[in-house]
């Protein structure tokens, strides 16, 4: 699912006007239809309904919405914010027929014409859309202090104004919604932690936009889909071998963080590998003996391995920062010219030796989490700010960058994609240990580096989800995780 710009949605929009026909008013018309029988789903005909608008195509939703709901018996109120000037044609329409079924419109030109909201009541944001460009000032601005303060149930009309489709909102005054009714597609700024406080429930409002428009659009961001992921998944001939899935190694762990290793390397058992091979600190394999007897173990303080033997290899999980490992990992960048995946500690030592970065291997996968991203690629200034980042440096290193979080961003090649498996169960020690085993298994099988992240990131998300079975997201442990990937495959070839 493509996501798109501010721009893009409103050529959307003026493309289905064209290509349908239909009028922009009755789109809009349409769209008020649909955001009206899911308000009712939130409402009763004593509700005392309180509609803001303003004069924007976002305002004449709004009045479209209030005449709809008027007519269905519900109880609403419109105010508008009246600065002077003439609203656009479709919510001038919009106020004529408003005007026909509703007496009661109220015009708010200062704060002493705000209304008193009743924590009781419901209030209907439809102020600004996706059409914002800049901060909220003035009177909007005190007219959103004054919603927030009421603590009503909120619902905003496509975007809680004052959020921003495609650049960071922290600087503005936002509408604090309990549920958002966003029109036909799901809207990049629903994907930033620092905007979480301001939509509540999300629902996409389908209002037959045409779908023709997407075919031959570019973004830059996209949602992964399941059926994306479904076609890229290799299946097992009958007569395979272990040799047809790769042999891969491990370097993880060290004293007291060996149940790292433990984890990365099960989770890359569960995920295909065909042999695996962890390479661990001296006088330590006996845990990893007792704990995967399917595993094979190199035990060395300093790493002077062939690696010629491996399909892939996968660093960093509680390996440590010490000057010996920060050799293992110069060596193995210079030695190893297929595709790595680095995680946690590997790329800490990364960000230790900036020159470093240059000698990764084309097609690496790289794994930080939003700290590790910034000591590596420096301080971003918000969440918009490092996906960016995470674009621009996969073009210039030729690598995949993740950039883990609630929705994983898959850097490649200046595209990003979103993933939306997983839960909140995931926030906990480990979790990330066993995606490197994961992806590093799907590397060792032959599948392309970004197909390896995308799959990988997929799949360790959807097995925390099914965890759940069992679990709670406050209980879930990483190792529940490794349990459900069998089944989380499973599904996948369903």
């Amino acid at each position: 699912m493509k996501l798109l710009s501010t721009l893009q949605i409103q050529e959307w929009d003026a493309y289905t006007i064209q290509q349908e026909p239909i009028t922009a008013i009755d789109l809009m018309e349409r769209a008020a239809k649909v955001c009206v029988s899911l308000i009712i789903n939130q409402a009763s005909v004593d509700s005392n309904i309180k509609l803001f608008c303003g004069k924007g195509n976002n305002g004449g939703d709004g009045l479209a919405i209030a005449r709809q709901l008027i007519k269905k018996g519900f109880r609403v109120t419109p105010y508008i914010v009246e600065l002077g000037s003439l609203g656009t044609t479709a919510f001038q329409t919009n106020l004529q027929r408003l005007h026909v079924v509703c007496k009661d419109i109220h015009f708010i030109q200062s704060d002493l014409n705000f209304p008193v909201i009743h924590q009781t009541d419901i209030v209907v944001d439809a102020l600004m859309g996706s059409g914002l460009s800049r901060p909220i000032t003035g009177l909007y601005l005190s007219l959103i202090q004054h919603i927030n303060s009421a603590a009503a149930n909120v619902i905003s009309i496509d975007l809680p104004t004052g959020l921003l489709i495609d650049q960071c909102s922290t600087a503005n005054t936002i509408i604090k919604a309990n549920t958002t009714l966003t029109f036909q597609s799901f809207k990049l700024c629903f994907l930033a932690a620092e905007n979480a406080a301001f939509f509540g429930q999300i629902i996409v409002v389908d209002i037959q936009l045409n779908s023709s428009f997407l075919s031959f659009l570019e973004t830059s961001y996209s949602m992964v889909e399941e059926g994306q992921i479904k076609a890229m998944l290799q299946h097992r001939l009958p007569f395979s071998h272990k040799g047809n899935f790769g042999h891969a190694l491990l370097i993880a762990g060290g004293i007291g963080k060996m149940g790292a290793a433990i984890l990365s390397a099960k989770a890359c058992l569960r995920s295909g590998v065909g042999l695996l091979t962890a390479a661990i600190p001296k006088n330590t394999e006996q845990i990893l003996h007792i704990a995967l007897p399917e595993l094979m173990v190199q035990a060395s303080d300093a790493i002077t391995l062939d690696y010629t033997p491996y399909a892939a290899i996968g660093i960093g999980p509680g390996i440590g920062t010490d000057e010996t490992m920060q050799q293992n990992l110069q060596q193995l960048l210079v030695q190893y010219q297929k595709p790595i995946v680095l995680d946690a500690d590997a790329l800490n030592i990364i960000a230790l030796n900036p020159s470093w970065v240059a000698n990764i291997p084309a097609g690496s996968i790289l794994t930080p989490h939003p700290k590790e991203f910034d000591r590596l690629f420096g301080k971003s200034k918000n969440e918009f700010d490092r996906w960016q980042k995470a674009l621009d440096f996969s073009v210039q290193y030729n690598c995949v960058i993740l950039v883990k979080g609630h929705y994983t961003l898959i850097a490649h090649k200046g595209k990003g994609w979103f993933n939306n498996t997983g839960n909140v169960g995931l926030a906990k020690g480990g979790s990330g240990d066993i995606l490197t085993g994961i992806i590093t298994a799907l590397l060792a099988q032959g599948y392309r580096s970004e197909n390896a992240a995308l799959l990988g990131v997929y799949l360790h998300g959807l097995a925390a989800d099914f965890s759940l079975d069992k679990q709670s997201v406050e209980s879930l442990l990483a190792s529940d995780t490794i349990e459900s990937i069998g089944k989380a495959f499973t599904y996948l070839h369903s």
